[in-house]
Formats: C-alpha cells, structure tokens, sequence
C-alpha cells in the first residue's frame, strides 16, 4: 500500500475547505484533472472513498471525517519543521551537538559557549566529551556530533579550521625548590628522578606527557593516575608530584607553580566537521575562532620569556 504524501493531504483540506474541486484546483494552482487524480490516488493508499462528489459541492465520507483531522495535523507539523528550519538556519533556534576532548571543555570553551548563549539563547548546545583525540574523532566519524574540536585529526577528509597553539605548563607545589626560579622555566629532564602525576591510559594526556618526557630521555614514573584532567593541576599543587597540564585549563589565582617547560610544549587545536557545515556550525565555529583563548597562557602567569620554537606534542 503507498505512502499517503502531504501534498496528497493539502489537496484534500483545500478540497473539504473550498466546497469544490474547480475552486480548489484554483487556489493550488493546478488542474483539476490533476487535483481529482491525486485524491483518487490518496483514496487508494488509504483503503477507500475519502470524498463524495455533490452536484454543486462535495462531501466528506465517513472515512473521510475520520481521516481529515489527521490529514490537518500532519499539515501543521510539516509547517512547524519548515519553520523550525527556517529559525536555525537564521540563528534563532535550534541544536548542535559539539564534541571535545576533555581538556578544551575545560579551558577554552566555557567563555565561548558564554558569548554563543548572549547572541543566540534559542540555540542549545549539546556537548560530547571524550578522553583521547582518536576516540574524539570516531565519534565524529560515526555521526555522534555537527562539530569537533580537538587536536587535529589525522587522515580527516572533512573541513578542518585551524584555532591556535595551546601551550602546556608543569605544575608543581608553590613550596617547591624550583618555583622561584627567576626565568619561571624548567627543562623536563631536570624531573626525570621524581613521580609525575599522571593520567588514565585512557587520557590523550597521558601518551602526550610520555611522547615529551621520552624526548627529553626519560619515562615518567607514575606516583598518581588521574582520569579526569581538571584533576592534575589540583593534584600537582599538592605535592604528589609535577604535572602537565594545557595552561588554559589552570584557573585563576591557582595556589600552585607554574613552569612552562623548555623548550616549550605546543599542541595546535583545530575545529573539524564531516562535511560541508550548516549555518549554525560555521556561525559556532567563527565565534570560537575569535573567542577561543589558546595562549600564550604560561606567561600572563610567570616572568618567563616567549615560546620561541617550542615542542610540538
């Protein structure tokens, strides 16, 4: 049996509406042999006579009384999503679903999603963390959001929109014997006989923080693995050891020390959809290019110098 269609229905309300087949082929814009023949076809998905065909009108059938009421309903709501389409792609209403590794829901999006919230309040976010950048971009592979934002995805065939370098920083106690040190820098292998605070094996972090310590000639030896980023900082200050952590995800007037490392360690972030982006994802995805803070985030706390050329994790 077909598919009742709503161009079917809208010829059926304008028929009962206008009392007459010639006066309705009028207001829709069609013949009337056109118009008799889709109701023909509508009376033939639904079983039976919708219609009966009055010498001056016409008149709905049982059948039809019980169909029309529906017919009127599924009109509206037709409307209704046009409408709803039409509010998103003008800004004003809507859904996007926005993915990210843990690190960026902590540091540099809660200022954007602040600024999004003032200019578009009908829009709501829905947001999807992930702990690694491979797990971040499976799920944006497989659907699960409109936009990612993370490191940059390796062997992505879709749009990518470069944001900035973030910058890590080590964290240690505000009593440690290195915190004072005028440059406000400290090379890692100077911090290769302690225990780190380290992260989950799930945790991008943690390969990150065992790629750099492996290019400064050691292994990071494990007093603490923590799942959750926001968690190392806190930990480091401590005293359960030195931490790395993205300096913009370190909160302000934060109690422990901050080092940024030499040579420092820079990781670009970037925006990343699968295909070409709607309306409401390039509007998201041009704030947080303008608002997404990266850097250079150690030195608004430390009298330490520039980045210079930096270690890219």
């Amino acid at each position: 049996m077909a598919t009742p269609t709503l161009r079917q229905l809208e010829y059926l309300a304008t028929v009962v509406d206008t009392g007459s087949f010639t006066r309705a082929a009028e207001q829709l814009h069609v013949t009337q042999p056109a118009l008799s023949h889709q109701i023909r076809a509508l009376e033939g998905a639904l079983g039976g006579p919708l219609l009966e065909r009055l010498p001056r009108s016409v008149r709905l059938t049982p059948m039809g009384r019980a169909v029309l009421p529906h017919a009127r309903a599924a009109l509206a709501e037709a409307e209704r999503l046009q409408a709803a389409a039409r509010r998103s792609a003008g800004l004003e209403e809507g859904e996007l679903e926005v993915a990210v590794v843990y690190s960026v829901s902590l540091g540099i999006l809660p200022p954007v999603l602040r600024e999004w919230r003032r200019r578009h309040p009908g829009v709501r976010i829905r947001l999807r963390e992930y702990p690694h950048t491979e797990a971040l971009r499976e799920a944006m592979a497989a659907g699960r959001a409109d936009l990612a934002i993370g490191p940059a995805p390796s062997g992505w065939e879709g749009p990518i929109r470069e944001l900035g370098v973030e910058e890590f920083t080590v964290v240690l106690p505000a009593d440690d014997p290195l915190a004072d040190r005028p440059a406000g820098t400290v090379a890692l292998a100077e911090l290769a006989d302690r225990d780190w605070v380290h992260y989950a094996p799930d945790n991008g972090l943690a390969d990150l923080l065992d790629q750099v310590c492996a290019r400064a000639g050691f292994h990071p030896r494990a007093a603490i693995r923590a799942e959750q980023t926001s968690a190392a900082p806190l930990l480091a200050a401590a005293g359960l050891g030195p931490a790395l952590v993205p300096a913009n995800i370190v909160p302000a007037h934060f109690e422990g020390a901050l080092l940024r490392p030499d040579p420092p360690i820079l990781r670009t972030l970037t925006a990343y959809t699968r295909t070409r982006p709607d309306p409401l994802t390039v509007a998201f995805a041009d704030l947080l290019a303008r608002q997404a803070r990266l850097g250079p985030g150690v030195s608004d706390r430390s009298a330490g110098s520039g980045p210079g050329g930096g270690t890219r994790a």
